[in-house]
């Protein structure tokens, strides 16, 4: 299996769908590239997951790296597009929709348009794969 993030261990022997393989591997079945990048720092396709961060469940938690601690938001699709008033790092916003969930992956700004905490990566991929993406988000719950 691709890639070096922590939580890689338990991964199913086949995926569900693309969108599961996107977020547990960083990587498409199509073999389309998917690349992030945090900072400076360009990572090749495989090389991180969203799972890496936000757990195979999408809850996420407290997280400590290198370069410091830093807490991981639960984006379970019930969690992102809730009604309730949303507030990541001190700063409230509108809940997600599908189109603001697409820019907060690809560009790293909330539903607001305010940047997201780092080192949320941003995330370079087909159409395909991010729409297969955000449809198993919303398996997550």
């Amino acid at each position: 299996m691709m890639g070096y993030g922590p939580n890689r261990q338990g991964l199913p022997a086949s995926f569900s769908s693309n969108g599961q393989r996107i977020f547990l591997t960083g990587t498409s079945q199509s073999g389309n590239p998917i690349t992030s990048r945090i900072g400076y720092m360009q990572m090749a396709n495989g090389a991180t997951s969203c799972a890496d961060c936000h757990l195979q469940d999408g809850r996420g938690g407290s997280w400590r790296t290198a370069m410091g601690s830093f807490k991981v938001p639960n984006i379970t699709y019930p969690v992102l597009t809730s009604k309730q008033e949303h507030e990541d790092g001190g700063r409230k916003h509108p809940p997600y929709t599908e189109a603001t969930i697409k820019r907060a992956i690809t560009q790293g700004v909330d539903p607001a348009g305010q940047p997201l905490q780092s080192p949320m990566p941003r995330w370079s991929m087909s159409n395909k794969d991010l729409t297969d993406l955000v449809e198993y988000l919303k398996n997550l719950r």
